[in-house]
């Protein structure tokens, strides 16, 4: 096995696949990239047997093989090379030398053979999604999944395929993020598959945004992600995620229309100056303002007073500071609109031109 490329073409593919790569693993050749060279198209392979990464690309002077290479140090080797370098790999018994310039590496190597492969995804569903609004519908949400939750389904993002639309969901059981977009080809059955958090986590490194389409395949037990230079398989959740759709709060007539900077920038002083521990903050809404206050157990405080657009009065709500900044870093509009019920409902926080991705935040008793 043999084949040339340049560094910076060659750091790209290196740097999505080897992002999956565990740093500990059960097996040795965990550790590796598989390393497959075929028709003048070299692929990247890197997996932790939840999440699997394929890279490809064309490469020169080829000669076609296959074999394992360590992935760290394969990666570490060839970012640390100077800019603009040819980097030649070729391989000798079970040895592996990386050439660029007066720089020489050897590597040694594991069977091809011993590489774990996901199987084959028997795709039940098929939807085809701009990248830039998968992209878009993960970066709006994911931040809301719980971490280490004894309810293993709420560790990750619930992808909801409807008829006409994909929805991303993530809860914590303490707030809710929702976003959809719509699907120029429908799916022909609804769906829903749960992708555990590391699955989100490189998913969301490797989208760029921009015009591609990409393919997802949903399994029975896998999602795969398909765009042309890159494939990403991913174990699913195997759970039930809860009615989300429940959550969300029906009859908050209560609107508070504010501008989404003026109103972020108050609760991060505010928040300066809450209890560590539960980090609340008090919403006061009277007739075309919004007022914050926080206090701690030192008996500090800060009070801030916001303009909005409201005719709501006497209504006081405590909420988890880093929620709301969370909800509002996630909205793109100037305007967000926050819509109340009473002082034990949850707030339904939304941008002010549409309600394609909503955040519901649980109330806190201050």
């Amino acid at each position: 096995m043999r084949f040339s490329l340049q560094r910076e073409v060659f750091l790209k593919p290196l740097a999505q696949v080897v992002n999956v790569v565990e740093r500990r693993q059960t097996l040795p050749v965990l550790a590796n990239l598989l390393v497959q060279v075929k028709g003048g198209q070299l692929s990247l392979t890197g997996t932790d047997l939840e999440v699997e990464m394929v890279s490809r690309i064309g490469v020169d002077d080829a000669q076609d093989g296959e074999t394992t290479i360590p992935a760290r140090k394969l990666f570490e080797i060839v970012r640390a090379l100077p800019d603009g370098s040819k980097v030649t790999v070729s391989q000798s018994a079970e040895k592996i030398t990386v050439q660029a310039g007066r720089s020489r590496f050897t590597l040694s190597s594991l069977p091809a053979n011993d590489f774990p492969s996901i199987d084959e995804v028997e795709a039940t569903e098929r939807v085809r999604v701009p990248e830039a609004g998968l992209k878009e519908l993960i970066e709006r949400t994911a931040f809301a999944m719980a971490q280490q939750d004894v309810r293993y389904y709420l560790n990750g993002l619930l992808f909801d395929l409807r008829e006409s639309s994909l929805r991303c969901v993530a809860t914590d059981g303490h707030r809710l993020a929702l976003c959809e977009a719509a699907l120029d080809a429908g799916a022909s059955t609804k769906r829903q598959i749960i992708v555990p958090r590391k699955g989100v986590t490189e998913l969301q490194r490797l989208l760029e945004g921009g015009e591609r389409e990409l393919e997802l395949e949903m399994g029975r037990s896998h999602l795969r992600v398909k765009r042309d230079d890159v494939t990403f398989t991913s174990k699913l959740i195997d759970g039930r995620f809860p009615d989300y759709e429940a959550v969300i709060p029906i009859g908050a007539d209560k609107e508070v229309r504010i501008d989404r900077e003026v109103l972020r920038a108050s609760l991060q002083r505010a928040a300066i100056l809450s209890n560590e521990k539960y980090r609340g903050v008090r919403i006061e809404v009277s007739p075309g303002q919004l007022k914050i206050s926080a206090h701690n157990p030192e008996q500090e405080e800060a009070q801030e007073e916001v303009e909005a657009d409201t005719r709501v009065s006497d209504l006081a709500v405590g909420f988890n500071v880093n929620y709301l900044l969370d909800a509002l870093t996630a909205l793109r509009d100037e305007t967000v609109v926050v819509a109340l019920r009473d002082a034990n409902s949850s707030a339904l926080v939304r941008e002010a031109s549409n309600e394609r991705c909503r955040h519901v935040v649980m109330p806190l008793r201050l």
